[in-house]
């Protein structure tokens, strides 16, 4: 029920009760405002827009931290919401009432992101984590509209892979005592990414049948917990060569459970791996991390000829696209490809022109 009544001040009371009951109300110098409001309120209730305008009162970090707790998500994607919201959203937008929070608040964000120089990448991920928010905020009737509108962020990066030369790779692995490198030789055979690895249990081999199944993965906080996604549970075929690194690390380092596990017997966790990689670069004179070992892999298989297909399913990725966005340039040109095909057949047409030359 809407109304528009003149108060004996002169101005216009526009009023209207909502959905619940609650009754709201403006004052305008003109009739013809008042009764534009209205129209506009009673137009969101018609379309199912309608936004109570106490809603918006809520802060960004009680309403953050509601849209946290319910969040179904992967321990990662939690680790990476959490991290968003207690490092970077809620120290800057934590006390200010949702409606009142403008796209020029959002923009000076992603800009003071940018400057305290983290990755573009990084500053997207936390951009994306900003919008969720809103965009639920929304979906619940907080606010009539989400600020993240127009946002400009900073452009990726175009990094270039670094595969590590198999020079390169011998040298880290001399660098290392030999329960540290046959880790190194396990990455550059199996392209396993380094979370997968340190999640494997020694059951996850198949010694007979030289594969290893990857189930599970081992986050930074020491957790096992499920893969990035469904593709990247797959049966990874190993080399001989990596088999016998394998048989010949346990004989040494025997474990019931975990694969790989530090010189007190307990699994092995990313960060103290991270700092044996750091001081073997350091001895060895390379700079590449755990991920290039899984780009010596794709190189790998790409050089002997594999497909994309093959590429992608050996290392998980959840689509051909990715795979090709990673290592398209490592795959022959389309130059490279014409030379070889005409070759083949020029060859074949002189083999028969050498065989009817001799029969003459």
């Amino acid at each position: 029920m809407a109304s528009i009544a003149k108060r004996d001040n002169g101005r216009w009371r526009a009023r209207y009760r909502d959905e619940a009951g609650k009754e709201h109300a403006r004052h305008f110098d003109r009739k013809v405002d008042a009764q534009r409001w209205l129209d506009q309120v009673t137009a969101t209730v018609v379309n199912g827009e309608y936004v109570d305008p106490r809603a918006g009162r809520v802060t960004f970090e009680r309403y953050a931290r509601q849209w946290q707790s319910v969040q179904v998500a992967a321990r990662n994607t939690e680790n990476i919401n959490d991290n968003a919201l207690r490092v970077h959203l809620i120290p800057r937008l934590g006390p200010k009432p949702m409606a009142t929070i403008r796209p020029t608040e959002i923009q000076s964000i992603v800009k003071q992101l940018e400057i305290q120089g983290l990755k573009p990448a990084t500053v997207r991920g936390i951009y994306h984590v900003c919008t969720q928010v809103f965009r639920a905020a929304v979906d619940d009737r907080v606010i009539s509209r989400t600020p993240c509108s127009r946002i400009k962020l900073p452009p990726l990066e175009d990094a270039p892979v670094h595969v590590p030369t198999p020079d390169d790779v011998a040298r880290l692995m001399d660098a290392m005592e030999p329960r540290h490198s046959t880790l190194v030789a396990f990455l550059a055979g199996s392209g396993l990414r380094i979370g997968e690895a340190l999640g494997l249990m020694v059951a996850d081999v198949d010694f007979l049948r030289r594969t290893v199944s990857v189930e599970r993965q081992r986050y930074q906080n020491r957790q096992l917990g499920p893969l990035k996604s469904k593709s990247s549970r797959r049966i990874v075929p190993l080399g001989q060569s990596t088999v016998d690194a394998l048989a010949e690390h346990l004989t040494l380092h025997p474990s019931s459970e975990a694969l790989w596990t530090d010189p007190f017997g307990d699994p092995l966790a990313y960060r103290p791996w991270r700092g044996v990689m750091a001081r073997a670069n350091a001895t060895a004179g390379t700079d590449f991390g755990s991920h290039s070992l899984r780009h010596f892999y794709a190189s790998a298989l790409i050089a002997g000829g594999a497909s994309v297909k093959q590429v992608q399913e050996r290392l998980g990725h959840s689509s051909p696209v990715i795979t090709l966005e990673i290592y398209a340039h490592l795959w022959p040109g389309d130059d490279d490809r014409t030379r070889s095909v005409i070759d083949a057949a020029m060859m074949s047409v002189a083999d028969s022109l050498r065989t009817r030359r001799a029969a003459q």
